[in-house]
């Protein structure tokens, strides 16, 4: 899978459109001060103390990118400096087996785009993605897991199509808390 695609997600009536890339180096500037935000902690693992600790994320989506295995994408508010795309968020696809028939998608929005339905436009741009992509080779159904106590992601899941099929218990220490578990029929 090649590490050169991008996706596209319309303007909302109060946001500009959205461009979906694979991370780069050149992300980690605005991940370390993205990932100050306390909510973003609280709900994903992105964190980073140190800028090393950033280039190794990002060199890790590369890696997983490159394998095959995880597409995580980089996600920018165009601006009318196009030069300059803002980052306001990320999206990936995970738990991808050749001729598997799930995946999971995952997402998380930065601190000053919130409430402006990046990550449901992302979420729907990645969707598409990943059953044009891999729906021919036997992917049918897309998975979606959030903290129980996290309503923001549940409106998003279901925003995007994506049903609640249960809750599943917590597993410390990846997953401290209960989880949602959401379900799209990839077709």
């Amino acid at each position: 899978m090649q590490a050169s695609v991008t996706l596209h997600a319309e303007p909302a009536p109060d946001a500009p459109a959205l461009v979906l890339r694979p991370w780069h180096v050149a992300d980690v500037p605005a991940l370390m001060e993205i990932s100050g935000d306390p909510a973003l902690r609280r709900w994903t693992s992105l964190s980073f103390a140190r800028e090393e600790e950033g280039f190794r994320w990002v060199q890790g989506q590369e890696r997983d990118w490159a394998a095959g295995v995880r597409f995580g994408f980089a996600v920018a508010e165009t601006t009318d400096d196009a030069t300059h795309p803002r980052l306001v968020g990320g999206v990936v696809l995970k738990g991808v087996v050749p001729g598997g028939p799930s995946a999971e998608v995952g997402y998380w929005t930065a601190e000053g785009a919130r409430g402006r339905g990046v990550a449901p436009r992302a979420l729907d741009a990645l969707t598409t993605w990943a059953v044009d992509t891999f729906g021919p080779t036997g992917l049918v159904r897309l998975e979606l897991l959030h903290q129980v106590d996290n309503a923001a992601s549940c409106r998003v899941a279901d925003k995007c199509g994506y049903v609640y099929d249960r809750t599943l218990p917590s597993s410390p220490p990846a997953f401290p808390v209960d989880g949602h578990l959401h379900v799209r029929p990839a077709y």
